[in-house]
Formats: C-alpha cells, sequence, structure tokens
C-alpha cells in the first residue's frame, strides 16, 4: 500500500510538473475551490486537463480586471471549457439569416425615458432560466419575450415551453439545439397556433420529437413585428413604448467571463452573418457613464450579474441591431 500511494505522488508530480503554463500550488487551490463551489468532478486524467484550461483562464480574467475596462471578468460554470468547447455546446453553430432589411415596427419621434427597466414595472418578467449544454438560445429569448409580451397585455405572466420550440419549428428555419432565431421561432407560433406552457412540455436540453398538442397551447401570436436591420433607435424606441424585445449578437471568448460592468469588444463583428446568441432587452439606462441595454440571458443566475448582462449602447456592438424583434400576442 506504501509502494502505490509513492507511485501516486510520483505520478500527480510528473502531471504538475508537465502543465505548462506551469500551475502554481495556489492556482491548484483555487480550482478545487471552484469545483466544489460548481459540484465537478474529473478522473485523474482529465482532471489535469481541467486544470490547465481553468488556469489559463483564471490568468486571462486577472490581466483583464487589472486593466483600464468598463466590465470586470469572473469566474463562472464554464471557467474548465475552452472557448471552441463553449462555443459547440453553447453557441448557434448553424449560420442565421437574421437580416430584416426594412423592418414593420414604427418609431415614434420620442422624446424616450434615459432609463426603461421592465423588471421594475411590475409582475413582467420571468426569473433567469439555463439553456444548459444545447444551443437553444434562441428558444429563451422567445419565450422571455412573449411571456413578457403577454404579462404586460394581461397581467399574468405566464412560464411558456422552449423544449416545443426546440422540437417542433424547424420548418421556419430553426435548429433545435443546433440553433434559430426569435423572429422565425415568433412566426412558428403564429402559424402553429400556439405554444404550450413549460409545465405541459418541459425542457429537456436536447433534440426531441415533436410532442405539440393544440388543445394545451398556453399562448399565441398575431403579429410578428421587426425592426429595421441596425436601427438601435428602433430598438429604445421599442422598449421604451411597449416590451422587451429580442435580440441576436456575437459571443467572442471574452464574453463567456463576463462578470460585471458594461460589455464592449474590439473583437467582435457588427454584422448579421457572425451571430451566435440571442437574448432579450428587458431595458436600457447608463452605467457609470455609458449608454447600455439590460439583457437577460440564459445561462442560469449564476453566470453575470445574477443572470443578466449590460452591454453597450448606441454603437451597434456586437452586431446588436443587426435582427431584433418582438411578438404582438394573441390575448
Amino acid at each position: 500500500m506504501a509502494f502505490l500511494s509513492v507511485a501516486l505522488l510520483i505520478l500527480v508530480g510528473l502531471h504538475t510538473a508537465s502543465l505548462s503554463p506551469l500551475v502554481s500550488t495556489e492556482e491548484q487551490f483555487q480550482f478545487e475551490f471552484w469545483m466544489s463551489q460548481f459540484n465537478k468532478q474529473y478522473e485523474l486524467e482529465e482532471y489535469y486537463h481541467r486544470l490547465q484550461i481553468f488556469t489559463e483562464n483564471k490568468r486571462k480574467i486577472d490581466h483583464h480586471n487589472a486593466g483600464n475596462h468598463k466590465f470586470r471578468m469572473g469566474l463562472n460554470q464554464f471557467s474548465d471549457m475552452t472557448f471552441s468547447e463553449f462555443r459547440k455546446s453553447f453557441l448557434l453553430t448553424e449560420p442565421q439569416n437574421c437580416s430584416a432589411t426594412k423592418g414593420n415596427h414604427l418609431s415614434s419621434r420620442g422624446p424616450y425615458p434615459d432609463s426603461v427597466d421592465w423588471r421594475k414595472k411590475g409582475d413582467f418578467v420571468t426569473p433567469v432560466k439555463n439553456q444548459g449544454p444545447c444551443g437553444s438560445c434562441w428558444t429563451f429569448s422567445t419565450t422571455g419575450c412573449l411571456e413578457s409580451v403577454i404579462a404586460i397585455a394581461t397581467k399574468k405572466l405566464p412560464l411558456l415551453s422552449e423544449q416545443q420550440l426546440v422540437d417542433c419549428a424547424q420548418a421556419f428555419n430553426n435548429h433545435g439545439c443546433s440553433g434559430g432565431l426569435p423572429s422565425q421561432a415568433f412566426e412558428y407560433i403564429k402559424y402553429n397556433k400556439g405554444l404550450m406552457s413549460e409545465a405541459d412540455y418541459p425542457y429537456e436540453a436536447m433534440n426531441g420529437s415533436c410532442k405539440f398538442k393544440p388543445e394545451k397551447a398556453a399562448a399565441f401570436v398575431k403579429e410578428v413585428v421587426n425592426i429595421t436591420k441596425y436601427d438601435e433607435m428602433g430598438m429604445v424606441d421599442a422598449v421604451a413604448r411597449f416590451n422587451p424585445v429580442s435580440f441576436a449578437y456575437e459571443v467572442t471568448s471574452d464574453f463567456m467571463h463576463y462578470r460585471d460592468g458594461v460589455y464592449s469588444s474590439t473583437e467582435c463583428h457588427n454584422t448579421t452573418d457572425k451571430v451566435n446568441h440571442a437574448v432579450l432587452a428587458v431595458g436600457y439606462g447608463e452605467e457609470n457613464g455609458t449608454p447600455c441595454w439590460i439583457v437577460k440571458n440564459s445561462w442560469g443566475k449564476y453566470w453575470g450579474i445574477n443572470g443578466y448582462f449590460y452591454i453597450e449602447r448606441g454603437k451597434n456592438m456586437c452586431g446588436l441591431a443587426g435582427c431584433s424583434s418582438y411578438p404582438i400576442p394573441l390575448v
């Protein structure tokens, strides 16, 4: 037994010594503390592989936070993943054709409030949900927006089914866990004559066969409103006057580590062909002098600011004004 213990210690030592970059004892302790926080367990080989990725991510986070930026990074549930792994599991992998060159949203001339937050106006925004390892963000943006517009119209806040959209909306150019767009999902709900509740059609974080039951439809769409491509003031108009708005944008590697502050990037593109994530603008305002959107994400409440983030407003940051939309509910 003593021989085995010594052999194991030598093996551990060799693993640690072979890591590049070298991992300090403190970094290994931080990794194990993070593992306990997020209930992570690995076999020995995987442990050292993930320790190295975690260490590289942690150093990137610390380097960013030591600089002069409008947002901070932090450790979260994705900290043991490379961006390549993260992209495959959590982002849209199918190319999205999301441009509404001329939308049907009719803007007023304002004036608009300096800030709007639909979470503070009443019970109009459902809790942050978690899409899990499935590129179904588009379904959460869709349900989040439809839940809110129904609540604003009826004063009753429903919880709607993302899984129905994953399983059933393919005819409208959506691809389940490989991606889709809220505008196309709203069209599906309109022509399908309904979306079931989350309770009746629960989320499974994987592609499945369509189990829609018309008699159990809980929400209906009368019309789909697209905001003209790159018209960010049109988004402000819609959020200020009517309701939260779904939009898509491009996530790059630093965003997976976002903690708080106003996100901005020089790496991402501002064109519609690069969007890979869909979310929900529940308001807008200003944070430390920077105009921003208040955005509900679908990566759980432990990511970012309790599941939310701020992103710079007025610059079409990461293409966020390329394909925004919202539904008019049939109530």
